[in-house]
């Protein structure tokens, strides 16, 4: 019974992050279109690396001299998974793609992450929350350099996940991440 309500908070809480990021997606797609489209996924994974090693780099200095914080990096780390998601499955484009086909697409690759964290979650019983927003960090950073690899080796693996369920896991941190910062 305790576990299904921690659970619930999990869910609630996953579910405000999710808002906050597509507040952001929707505002930002209202000012420069889906200009993003033209970026090859492995430009994506670049923009998602630049994020994280910030968010790094904010961590291990103390202080940042932009504005934006390791919160706004943790919502594009976001965002740009969810993009890179489209784009390895529509490819890239010069074409704008209309915008509720965007959002179709982009809400549909969080409620992936969700299912996706909601069942490990069951397994692994909440352990996230006792974890260090670090950790999430460094395990993005470690996604990044495994998708990476991936992509240099053209897609292929012999064992592992391939690079969807990378930007699926680093959404998943991303939202610990911010979770944690919004609600603790």
């Amino acid at each position: 019974m305790v576990q299904l309500i921690i659970m619930d908070k999990t869910n609630q809480q996953f579910d405000h992050v999710i808002g906050i990021c597509r507040d952001v997606f929707v505002k930002k797609m209202k000012d420069y279109g889906t200009a993003w489209r033209i970026l090859r996924p492995k430009s994506m994974t670049d923009q998602i690396y630049i994020k994280a090693q910030r968010i790094r780099s904010i961590e291990e200095k103390g202080v940042a001299k932009i504005e934006e914080d390791a919160r706004g990096e943790f919502i594009g780390i976001i965002n740009y998974c969810a993009m890179a998601l489209i784009q390895l499955e529509l490819g890239p484009s010069e074409d704008e793609l209309p915008t509720d086909i965007t959002e179709q697409k982009y809400m549909a690759n969080l409620i992936k992450a969700k299912n996706l964290m909601m069942d490990k979650n069951h397994d692994y019983g909440e352990a996230w929350r006792q974890m260090r927003i670090s950790s999430y960090t460094d395990l993005i950073l470690m996604k990044i350099k495994r998708t990476k690899q991936i992509e240099d080796n053209l897609g292929v693996t012999i064992i592992s996940e391939g690079i969807d369920a990378n930007y699926l896991d680093m959404i998943n941190y991303a939202i610990f991440g911010l979770i944690k910062l919004e609600f603790e």
